[in-house]
């Protein structure tokens, strides 16, 4: 299934966890985030949207891609997807998006023994 659409945050778990393991919590919003995923063969653009701030990525699946991280920071990371899931190692988490009939399911976890899974489920609008 292609992952094109625009997606509305519905439910997430351990967001506020997430940002502060990550040292971004002062981005902390109660906005429902907006993901617009746009899929050409194993090209994407993928942003996401809140009022007055918008992040995106341009990346190729099974290439090495530059990429940029929620503060603005550019890295090079390869992009992988495996069994119609997306993959890619941030800096500071690895992040992984699927589809979940027909929701957007995005998953942050952060390293280490006390590792954070961040989990974002968005529904299609």
């Amino acid at each position: 299934m292609a992952f094109t659409g625009k997606y509305e945050l519905e439910s997430q778990d351990k967001y506020e966890e997430f940002l502060e393991a990550i040292g971004f919590l002062n981005a902390k919003t109660d906005y429902k985030v907006v993901t617009e995923v746009v899929q050409d063969g194993n090209d994407f653009t993928w942003t996401q949207t809140i009022p007055n701030w918008t992040w995106s990525n341009k990346f190729s699946v099974g290439q090495e891609c530059e990429l940029m991280t929620m503060t603005g920071s550019k890295f090079k990371a390869p992009v992988t997807m495996e069994g119609g899931k997306i993959s890619i190692q941030f800096p500071q988490y690895q992040f992984t998006a699927e589809l979940v009939e027909d929701k957007l399911v995005m998953t942050c976890v952060t390293p280490g023994e006390k590792g954070v899974t961040f989990k974002r489920i968005s529904k299609r609008i």
